[in-house]
């Protein structure tokens, strides 16, 4: 995860910069059950409204837990499919607060009314996750069902009245960009703290220039309007949180745009972009599917390292036998391409691997989601690219 005005932050008051460091334990996703409300067209999980068996037991996640906190894991994501529609959701959410876990949920909203939201509260849920993947009918269509966008934006208003932090959640795709900047109003209209925006995992487009791309250049219009709304509200006292997910290239591009704008503090926030250290799946971030299956985040779910029936969530996590694992926890990691020759590596950290999975069969390849243009990343001898950004307004 890049958070955004975190970064652009340390225009105003810097911090110092401290070693990078991995945390003692990862941030676990954990997708408690596959069954939703929604058939979303963009569904990691490929959730659909029915019961998917062999789905872990409340005692069973109890265990699991105990595990999880011994291997010192800080944060629990409850997710789904819908984990509203987990029975046990509330008992376990409570167990996990009771061991001292930052829990979070991540919901579509749709099924979350007064009385729910009241729960949610009870429970004491540190972060609420809600997805509006743009307004009304863009919404609607992605969700594929009418009225999906109104009663997820009644979830995210019901959370905030009773006191939970919530925010908004939006896949970035070329079907629903323009929405984005009628989304961020929208932020601002209901006093929404948090808003995220994840990458889509585009597939197949590994060997297209970056320069020209018309997915890139719409990644790079959507950052420019991130970076911009961020920095409006830090300048006039008023912050928001924004944060982007799936695409550690983000990093690399706001420090071109402080280079553009804020030349004397770039060395400085370049710094901060190394301690951050970019990519983080498989060393901070890891997930647990509704089987109990462990991958390196949620969007490995057709490669399991282990499951959490058979040995410990721990053990799972620090098996460096499995090829993957072992090249993920090394730094640099052994990636090629562009990756290899990049001079940001040592912040992005080689991005997503994934899609270099899923384009190329190979765990190291360049990752084809890199929007940044050659030149950007030292790979260009020309001092200089030209401004091809392009508005989402």
């Amino acid at each position: 995860m890049f958070r955004l005005t975190q970064f652009l932050q340390e225009l105003l008051t810097p911090t110092p910069v401290a070693p990078r460091r991995a945390l003692l334990g990862p941030v676990v996703i954990w997708n408690l059950v596959r069954r939703c409300n929604l058939t979303c067209q963009h569904c990691y999980s490929i959730s659909t409204d029915r019961d998917f068996p062999g789905e872990l037991s409340t005692q069973e996640v109890f265990r699991v837990m105990d595990d999880l906190k011994a291997a010192r894991v800080p944060v629990l994501i409850l997710s789904g499919g819908e984990p509203l529609l987990r029975p046990d959701l509330f008992a376990i959410a409570r167990h996990a607060k009771d061991l001292g876990f930052y829990v979070g949920l991540s919901s579509n909203g749709t099924l979350i009314d007064t009385r729910l939201a009241q729960v949610i509260a009870a429970t004491g849920f540190d972060y609420v996750g809600i997805s509006l993947d743009g307004l009304r009918a863009t919404h609607d269509r992605f969700r594929r069902k009418d009225g999906a966008f109104d009663a997820a934006l009644n979830g995210v208003r019901l959370c905030r009245d009773a006191g939970v932090r919530v925010g908004i959640r939006f896949t970035l795709t070329q079907d629903n960009a323009a929405d984005l900047p009628a989304l961020l109003d929208l932020m601002q209209a209901e006093g929404i703290e948090k808003f995220y925006l994840s990458h889509l995992n585009y597939a197949g487009r590994g060997n297209k220039n970056r320069s020209h791309d018309a997915h890139h250049q719409t990644t790079r219009a959507a950052m420019d309007l991130l970076i911009d709304r961020c920095w409006r509200y830090l300048k006039a006292g008023t912050p928001r949180e924004f944060v982007t997910g799936n695409n550690d290239a983000d990093g690399v591009y706001l420090l071109a745009w402080v280079r553009r704008h804020f030349p004397d503090k770039a060395a400085h926030l370049r710094q901060k972009l190394v301690q951050w250290g970019g990519n983080a799946s498989g060393v901070n971030v890891a997930n647990i599917d509704n089987l109990g299956f462990v991958h390196p985040d949620t969007m490995w779910w057709d490669y399991p390292l282990g499951n959490v029936r058979e040995r410990p969530f721990g053990a799972i996590w620090t098996d460096l036998s499995d090829p993957l694992m072992a090249g993920l926890k090394q730094r640099p990691r052994p990636v090629k391409g562009r990756c290899a020759r990049c001079a940001h590596l040592d912040i992005c950290n080689g991005n997503s691997r994934v899609r270099a999975w899923h384009t190329a069969g190979d765990f190291w390849a360049e990752d084809p989601g890199c929007y940044l243009t050659d030149a950007e990343i030292g790979l260009d001898r020309m001092p200089q690219v030209p401004d091809t950004r392009v508005s989402l307004c």
